[in-house]
């Protein structure tokens, strides 16, 4: 795999399997800006730890300033809430003018811009402070009111506010006509206009005729039930009528004027307008990854220059998050690994895919500049990571489960280079056992020629036994008290039984040697599910 600018450094299997996606998509980003940053997301490459550590202390300085100014981020996120994407308008504003909508959108948007910094000044990082906007804000409201709203104000132009003037004394003189000529119908027919000088009369009404005959009237509107009168406009209405339409026009023209003006004002700002839009949404991703951290009790990775994964009390974060919703606790593994072959052996139940996971999932969000479900964790950075599980999608293909397995295997071998992670469960195991055995133990071969850091389950211990292979296995039951767990399997329900093994599973890898006794976790758990005991008995006759 060439490494260029468009380095690819998991596929978008290995995101869902290893968690990446999961935990981006509890992330609780409010602008278009923040969902802009998700998907442009890129990783850290070796060569740039010192800008992932950084990044890694901006987020933790948001931890910081989460924790301790809480009714600020309630401020900070209601105003993300109400951010819109005013890219098309500035991006229009060069060569058009804006609508009064647009131009709202525009101030509503810097009044935000206000909010937000108040809320953050000197408490965050200065990569998310936003350029002050206070100037262009001024030519937008004029009267400083700083109110989210907008209108070609008067204050914008003295002309305006003349025209406006003349055009408000024209109606005067209309309304006074008006008001006359009501007052005028009343004294000489006895009838009263509504405020809007017009009148409803029912067909039965037997002023009907009456009321048609009255000059200063004309009929508007009529339905079977009633029809309506108006005033008549008079001449010298007719005349102020006409006055407006002439001074409307000179208003339109005034307003599409100053419309015009602030456009290129705009545009003028265009560049501060992006960059505040950008950082706006690197605060908001920043602070979804921080509070997240927060709520998930989340540690800062430390970023070596060496290339191992260690970590400490490690926790698959969406696992966690399952068991949480079902009232259980997860428990933390430790996994320590350095390029080379490690394998993870022990029963199902017993953890090791999970295990796997845990093992792709903390490096790929270090990578990401994501703190991570461990106490401790210590990462040196990776060009490629590769996570090799079951593939439905391939089987749903027409390929058989090793089919799959291997077209899987063969993409992973070729796009492998120096510093990738590679992390296989269960590789042939869809082939019978000889030939499975084989295939395992020649990959490994292959494997541990090669600077990759290789992590891979087996239910084949004696791959292990390869000189330079590290074992881990699965602690499983070793530890369990099974007076305890045999008295609650003896009177539990058939379908809690497995949920009671998997209490007493203890999910710890522990390092074993190459001539370490094989764990018999299968046959003690299928003991306790109540399998016929000469079938048990006659298994141990084929462990050696």
């Amino acid at each position: 795999m060439k490494m260029g600018t468009n380095r690819r450094l998991a596929n978008v299997k290995t995101r869902k399997e290893t968690g990446l996606d999961y935990v981006i998509s509890c992330l609780n980003l409010q602008t278009p800006f923040g969902k802009k940053e998700v998907s442009e997301l890129k990783p850290f490459f070796p060569g740039q730890e010192e800008e992932l550590r950084t990044e890694l202390n901006r987020i933790e300085k948001l931890i910081e300033f989460y924790t301790e100014n809480q009714k600020l981020v309630e401020e900070v996120l209601e105003a993300f809430m109400e951010a819109k994407d005013i890219t098309f308008s500035v991006d229009r504003a060069s060569k058009n003018t804006l609508s009064e909508v647009e131009i709202y959108d525009i101030k509503s948007m810097l009044l935000l811009m206000a909010k937000i910094n108040k809320a953050i000044a000197e408490k965050v990082p200065s990569e998310y402070v936003l350029e002050d906007t206070t100037d262009l804000l001024d030519l937008l409201d004029p009267r400083k009111d700083r109110i989210s709203t907008f209108y070609v104000y008067d204050e914008f132009s003295p002309k305006l506010g003349a025209y406006r003037s003349q055009k408000r004394q024209a109606e005067i003189a209309i309304r006074k006509v008006q008001k006359e000529k009501r007052e005028e119908i009343k004294k000489n027919y006895g009838i009263m206009l509504t405020p809007k000088f017009d009148i409803s009369v029912a067909r039965s009404n037997s002023d009907l005729e009456k009321i048609q005959a009255i000059p200063e009237l004309e009929e508007v509107d009529q339905d079977y039930m009633s029809l309506t009168f108006q005033l008549k406009p008079t001449e010298e209405v007719f005349k102020h009528m006409k006055e407006i339409e002439e001074i409307n026009e000179r208003i339109e023209e005034e307003e599409e004027r100053i419309l015009r003006e602030l456009s290129i004002k705009i545009s003028e700002h265009k560049d501060v307008l992006y960059s505040n839009m950008d950082k706006m949404g690197k605060l908001d991703f920043a602070l979804a990854k921080a509070i997240f951290s927060k709520q998930h009790n989340l540690v800062k990775p430390e970023i070596c220059e060496e290339h191992v994964v260690e970590i400490e009390d490690g926790r698959n974060i969406q696992v966690e998050d399952i068991l949480r919703s079902k009232n259980k606790e997860y428990c933390p593994v430790s996994i320590d690994l350095e390029e080379g072959v490690t394998c993870i052996t022990g029963a199902n139940m017993g953890g090791k895919t999970i295990s796997l996971k845990l093992a792709g999932q903390v490096p790929i969000l270090a990578q990401y500049a994501f703190f991570v479900g461990a106490k401790s964790a210590k990462l040196g950075l990776s060009n490629y990571i590769h996570i090799l599980v079951g593939d439905s999608q391939s089987v749903e293909r027409g390929l058989s489960t090793f089919g799959s397995e291997m077209e899987e295997l063969k993409d992973i071998l070729d796009r492998a280079v120096p510093r990738s992670i590679i992390l296989i469960d269960e590789i042939a195991s869809g082939t019978n056992p000889v030939e499975g055995l084989a295939l395992t133990r020649s990959l490994i071969d292959y494997l541990i020629k090669n600077p990759y850091i290789s992590l891979i389950t087996t239910h084949f211990e004696t791959v292990t036994q390869t000189d330079g292979v590290v074992n881990m296995q699965v602690a499983g039951l070793s530890n369990a008290n099974f007076e305890l767990l045999n008295r609650e399997i003896q009177y539990a329900k058939r379908r809690e039984r497995i949920n009671i093994i998997s209490k007493y599973m203890d999910y710890r890898l522990v390092r074993v040697d190459k001539h370490g006794e094989v764990p018999k976790e299968a046959l003690n758990i299928v003991k306790m599910l109540g399998l016929n005991s000469e079938i048990i008995e006659g298994a141990k006759k084929y462990i050696k």
